[in-house]
């Protein structure tokens, strides 16, 4: 068997193989335009380029990252534009990151109530159980007056 060389079209399955991606979200990112529409063969199947599979593994690095995909959408655009200053691309990224922020604090409310639940449950029976308890009525949640209720955890 002979090896597919880099500058060759390249079929769904090694693309997937190379970006570590399942072929289904090929197509689908394929479906939305973060991938442009693969040529096809003489035998109706998609061929992609060293191009597409760069393409892929930076759209890949960016949802590895958090990034959603209108974001990544945005990324892409802005790396097609190489020119163009990075003001966008800095500004999109620490709105990013004020974002993973916040989500690390909700998560971290969210810990310190189940060590808090957990703590208080004597394993003794269901029907006395403080984590039952606790899930069945959120205002026993330590969290509500100190961080506005439910909505801390969202």
């Amino acid at each position: 068997m002979t090896s597919t060389p880099s500058h060759a079209a390249i079929g769904i399955g090694e693309l997937a193989s190379r970006t570590h991606c399942k072929p289904e979200t090929v197509r689908y990112y394929e479906k939305i335009g973060l991938l442009p529409a693969a040529p096809r063969n003489e035998g109706n199947q998609r061929r992609y380029s060293e191009a597409t599979v760069q393409r892929l593994m930076f759209v890949r690095h960016a949802r590895d990252f958090g990034f959603s995909v209108e974001a990544v959408r945005e990324l892409l655009d802005m790396a097609d534009h190489p020119s163009q200053p990075c003001d966008q691309v800095d500004q999109l990224a620490r709105r990013h990151l004020a974002e993973v922020e916040s989500r690390i604090q909700r998560l971290m409310v969210l810990r310190d109530e189940l060590k808090r639940t957990v703590a208080q449950c004597d394993g003794d029976s269901v029907a006395q159980c403080r984590i039952i308890e606790v899930l069945s009525d959120h205002r026993l949640c330590g969290h509500d007056a100190a961080h506005g209720g439910a909505e801390a955890l969202r």
